[in-house]
């Protein structure tokens, strides 16, 4: 079974792209741990990409996911040599950059029967796959875009595929996965539907990445995992109380209805064995002591 994964040592190359580490090319070791990872979208929109990752190294994490946007907090413009130097200061604090965090699918949606709009997600997708390569990291996050009362699901599946599918050969040149996120969009809400969206676009570099509280409103996130098996290339760590209803529900690690001991279970038959990526947002009053939560939780997460 393939599947998507990160550690922090050794270092392997890829035979195609001596630059790009391949973590795909890592055989699975009994007794591995699973890393603890953090979101950029953690730390204050103002901290610098650097400062965030030396933090979390502080902190005690073993992963960090960069973020790429318009408005950051790192740029699309972001050039290769910027690109080294975050790799490299990664690799000096002991950090691995498995993904690449975007939310460029909800300003230009590949759902869209809109062309302009559709063209734009399609470049700026393509540009985040480039900056993961630079950086080595293994996916990029995808929101495809959503279901509205003014676009059909149907018509929003087939513009979507099609928009993804021009977007395979650069994840294929680049080697690096595009990762479909389940999101509050009302579109590719049943993992039977990801599952088959996924395989339709015929590539081993498009894959689910699964995010375990956006999960709870309507399923359960171990059976996504389970029955998208080695498609899983990335996971959001998050939990939620599905009786608050909105958003109000996102609440800390293992303070939700996810079935942490399921989903653990399920990680583990899938064969994933990568990163656990946290995705919160700063406290109001101390970062720190959110992030410390984080890590303690992930913690005792990865141990179930």
């Amino acid at each position: 079974m393939e599947v998507c994964l990160a550690v922090v040592f050794p270092w392997f190359p890829r035979r195609d792209t001596p630059e790009l580490y391949d973590f795909r090319e890592i055989s699975l070791t009994e007794g591995m741990a699973m890393l603890t990872g953090v979101n950029q979208w953690a730390f204050p929109a103002d901290m610098p990409a650097l400062d965030a990752m030396e933090l979390a190294a502080r902190l005690g994490f073993q992963s960090f996911e960069l973020c790429v946007g318009e408005d950051g907090p790192l740029p699309l413009s972001t050039t290769q040599s910027e690109a080294a130097v975050l790799r490299k200061k990664a690799e000096e604090l002991g950090l691995v950059l498995p993904s690449l965090g975007t939310g460029i699918g909800w300003k230009y949606p590949l759902t869209t029967p809109d062309e302009t709009l559709a063209k734009k997600g399609i470049e700026q997708t393509a540009q985040a796959l480039q900056l993961a390569q630079w950086l080595g990291a293994q996916s990029v996050l995808v929101v495809p875009g959503s279901v509205t009362s003014d676009l059909s699901y149907d018509d929003a599946y087939e513009n979507a595929l099609d928009n993804l599918l021009a977007l395979v050969p650069q994840a294929e040149t680049t080697g690096v996965t595009l990762g479909i996120e389940n999101v509050w969009n009302k579109f590719l809400l049943s993992p039977l539907e990801m599952r088959d969206f996924i395989d339709e676009c015929d590539s081993e570099h498009v894959g689910a990445y699964v995010d375990t509280g956006n999960i709870i409103l309507y399923g359960y996130p171990e059976q996504h995992l389970r029955i998208l098996g080695h498609r899983v290339c990335a996971v959001h760590a998050k939990d939620f109380r599905a009786s608050a209803g909105n958003f109000d529900g996102f609440v800390m690690l293992m303070e939700g209805d996810v079935n942490w001991p399921e989903v653990m279970a399920a990680l583990k038959e899938i064969g994933f064995d990568g990163a656990l990526t946290a995705e919160y947002g700063p406290y109001q009053h101390s970062t720190e002591v959110m992030l410390r939560h984080v890590r303690t939780s992930l913690e005792a997460i990865i141990s179930l």
